[in-house]
C-alpha cells in the first residue's frame, strides 16, 4: 500500500462512495465541495485515458440532486454530460447521486455480491476549476461488504486494514487514474528492485496457484525496471498494484500511473502441481509486461497532445503506433529475456504478430499514423469492413519497432533499448513528439533515420521483415494458409456456418461472398453437400478448383461460383520464423 499523503483529511473535493444495493449494481455517490464557485460546472468524462473510445459514462449516472446549507440547490444540465451549479458564497456543495454498475470490463464500473470495482471517470464528477486542488476518495464499508477488502494505487490517509477509509489524490487526474477494487479477492505482495508491489485476484479457480503467479510477475517487474533505468536510478512509482479480474472467458488490460486493471480466463492462470505453461497463461503474462512497460510509456512518456487529457471528447494523436505498437513489440520480449519464453516460443509468438499484420488487407489502405489517429472510429468500432479499411497499430507499430531495432543492431552503434531509454531522459519521463523520437534516433545512431520512419509509419507499403530478421540469425518461411485464409473469409460455426468479414481480393469477395451470408453447402459434378465448418470443404470438394457455393441471405438462397486455387503469383500472408544462427538470434533476444 502507498505511503500515507500529508494532505487534508477531508480535502477541497471529497467523494464518499457506498455499494448502496448489490442487488441492483448500484454505488451512491457523494461528492462535497468545500468551496464552489459561484456558477459551478461539474461534468463526468466522456472516455478513459487509455481506452480511446467516446463511452459516454453520464448514461449511468442517475438520480442527481443538490443541496447547500440543507436547502436544494437547482441544478442546469447543459449537455449530455456536463451540468452548472448556482451557489451561494462560502457554503460548501453537496451532490448526491447514483451510478449502475453493469460492465465487467476494466473500463467502468462493475458491483454484485460477489465484486465490485470502478474507475473514477465512471464514478466522480470533475469540478471545473478545483481539478488541480487535492481531492480526497472515501470508500464506505457496510455490512453487506463484511469479507470484503479494498485495492487501490491511492495513497491511503485514514483507512482499515481490509482499506476501507480515505484515500486522497493531488488532483482530479491522479484521482481518475487509480481505479479502485473491492471484494473478498486473493491478495499478495512482494517487492521488485525496491519498490513494493501488490496483486489482488478476483474469481479465480480453486486450483490457482498464485505462487507460481507472483514469481513470475516479481521476474517481469524486475526485468522492466532494469530496462528503463540503471542500478541507481529509481522508477517513477513508489508503489504499484496489478487488479486481475478472473472470468470464465476474457482477456484485456487498461493501464494506469501506478496499477493496472486486467481481465483474464480461468484456464488461463497457473494451477498448482501443474510446471508446464499452458499457452493461455503465456498470453497473461505477456499483458502483464504489456500494462507495467505502460508504466513508462504511454503513462508518462506520453503524446504531447496527452499532455493535460481532455475529459470532453476525444484526443488525437497519430502516434499510438508508438506508444501501444513499441509497447506490444517489448512486451514479448522482455518475457523472452527474463526466462519466461524460450526463443521457439517468442518466435511463435512473433511470427502470430507477422501473420495478423500480412492477413489484413487495410494495411494497404491505411498507415499505422492514420489508424493512430482514427483509433476513436475504427479500432474501437470495428465491424465487417475494419480489417479491409485499416490496419491495428498494436500489431503492425510491433512489426515498426521490430525493424527499427533489427536494423539498428544491424549499423551496429546502437539498440532500440538505447532509443528507448534516451528518450525518457530528453523527454524527463513527459509528453514526446515524433520530432523527439527522430533526435534521439540522429543522436544514438549518426545518421537519420526519416525515411524509415516515413515509410514504415506514415506509409502502407509492406516493412523488410524478412530481410532484417534474416541479418540476427531468424529465417522466415512461407506456410500454406488455412481455408479461412486461402478464401479470404473469416467465419463463425457457433450457430452453422456464418460469413463474419470477406476480405479484400480474396476468392469469397470475387464469388460474391458477403459478411452475415449463412454457408450452407456446395455443389459439385459429384453431388452436393451440407457444410457446417469449413475445414471439411476440402473433404467433400475433393480434386475440383470450383464449386458452387450455396448461401443464404436475408432468407434467399443463392449459388454462388467459388474459385478454390488462389491466382498464381500471389503474396505469402502466412510465415513461421525460425532461428537459423542461434549466436546471431542470441544477441537480439537475450542479450547479455
Amino acid at each position: 500500500m502507498p505511503a500515507p499523503r500529508s494532505l487534508p483529511s477531508a480535502g477541497p473535493v471529497h467523494y464518499r462512495v457506498e455499494a448502496a444495493d448489490l442487488h441492483a449494481h448500484l454505488y451512491a455517490v457523494t461528492l462535497t465541495i468545500a468551496a464552489p464557485a459561484a456558477r459551478q460546472e461539474l461534468s463526468l468524462p466522456v472516455w478513459i485515458p487509455g481506452s480511446y473510445l467516446v463511452r459516454e459514462f453520464s448514461r449511468n449516472l442517475q438520480s442527481l440532486q443538490a443541496t447547500q446549507n440543507g436547502q436544494p440547490v437547482a441544478l442546469q444540465q447543459l449537455d449530455k454530460h456536463r451540468w452548472l451549479a448556482p451557489c451561494q458564497k462560502g457554503q460548501p456543495l453537496v451532490l448526491t447521486y447514483q451510478v449502475a454498475a453493469y460492465d465487467n470490463s476494466v473500463r467502468t464500473a462493475w458491483l454484485d455480491a460477489t465484486r465490485g470495482f470502478f474507475n473514477g471517470t465512471s464514478l466522480c464528477l470533475r469540478v471545473h476549476g478545483q481539478e488541480g486542488a487535492p481531492h480526497a476518495l472515501e470508500v464506505v464499508r457496510t455490512p453487506a461488504l463484511a469479507g470484503w477488502s479494498v485495492a487501490t494505487g491511492l495513497a491511503p490517509a485514514k483507512v482499515t486494514r481490509q482499506g476501507f477509509g480515505t484515500y486522497l489524490a493531488a488532483g482530479y487526474d491522479e484521482l481518475v487514474d487509480c481505479p479502485v477494487e473491492m471484494g473478498p479477492f486473493w491478495s499478495a505482495r512482494f517487492t521488485a528492485c525496491g519498490v513494493p508491489h501488490r496483486i489482488v485476484v478476483a474469481g479465480a479457480a480453486p486450483s490457482f496457484d498464485g505462487e507460481r503467479l507472483v514469481a513470475d510477475t516479481r521476474r517481469i517487474c524486475e526485468e522492466l525496471i532494469r530496462f528503463w533505468h540503471g542500478p541507481s536510478e529509481r522508477p517513477p512509482h513508489e508503489s504499484y498494484v496489478f487488479m486481475l479480474n478472473v472470468v470464465d472467458d476474457g482477456y484485456g488490460g487498461l493501464e494506469h500511473r501506478n496499477s493496472t486493471a486486467l481481465i483474464c480466463g480461468r484456464r488461463d492462470l497457473p494451477r498448482q502441481g501443474e510446471a508446464r505453461t499452458p499457452e493461455g497463461y503465456t498470453t497473461l503474462l505477456g499483458l502483464i509486461s504489456h500494462e507495467y512497460f505502460h508504466t513508462w510509456n504511454v503513462k508518462r512518456l506520453r503524446p504531447a497532445e496527452f499532455a493535460r487529457y481532455d475529459y470532453a471528447r476525444e484526443n488525437y494523436t497519430e502516434l499510438l503506433w508508438f506508444f501501444e505498437g513499441f509497447t506490444s513489440y517489448y512486451d514479448d520480449l522482455l518475457l523472452r529475456r527474463c526466462g519466461l519464453l524460450d526463443d521457439a516460443g517468442y518466435l511463435r509468438l512473433l511470427g502470430k504478430a507477422a501473420n495478423q499484420v500480412l492477413q489484413t488487407p487495410g494495411r494497404h489502405v491505411q498507415s499505422v499514423a492514420q489508424a493512430s489517429f482514427d483509433a476513436w472510429i475504427k479500432y474501437y468500432r470495428q465491424d465487417e469492413n475494419t480489417p479491409n479499411a485499416t490496419v491495428s497499430y498494436y500489431t503492425k507499430g510491433s512489426l515498426v519497432a521490430l525493424c527499427l531495432d533489427l536494423a539498428l543492431r544491424r549499423e551496429g552503434r546502437t539498440t532500440l533499448d538505447a532509443v528507448m531509454r534516451g528518450l525518457w531522459q530528453r523527454c524527463a519521463g513527459g509528453p514526446m513528439k515524433e520530432a523527439d523520437l527522430l533526435r534521439v534516433l540522429k543522436s544514438l545512431s549518426g545518421r537519420d533515420w526519416s525515411d524509415e520512419i516515413a515509410a514504415w509509419a506514415h506509409g502502407t507499403g509492406e516493412l523488410p521483415l524478412a530481410e532484417l530478421l534474416a541479418a540476427h540469425g531468424v529465417t522466415l518461411h512461407e506456410e500454406a494458409p488455412q481455408w479461412a485464409q486461402r478464401l479470404g473469409l473469416r467465419v463463425g460455426e457457433a450457430q452453422g456456418l456464418q460469413a463474419k468479414v470477406v476480405l479484400r481480393g480474396g476468392l469469397a469477395e470475387k464469388a460474391g461472398f458477403m459478411a452475415a451470408d449463412e454457408w450452407i453447402g456446395i455443389e459439385t459434378p459429384e453431388g452436393a453437400w451440407r457444410l457446417t465448418k469449413l475445414e471439411d470443404l476440402p473433404l467433400y470438394a475433393g480434386k475440383a478448383t470450383q464449386v458452387t457455393a450455396l448461401v443464404a441471405r436475408d432468407r434467399r438462397l443463392l449459388r454462388l461460383t467459388l474459385d478454390l486455387q488462389p491466382p498464381a503469383g500471389r503474396p505469402a500472408d502466412t510465415i513461421r520464423l525460425a532461428v537459423s544462427d542461434t549466436a546471431a538470434a542470441g544477441r537480439w533476444l537475450a542479450p547479455q
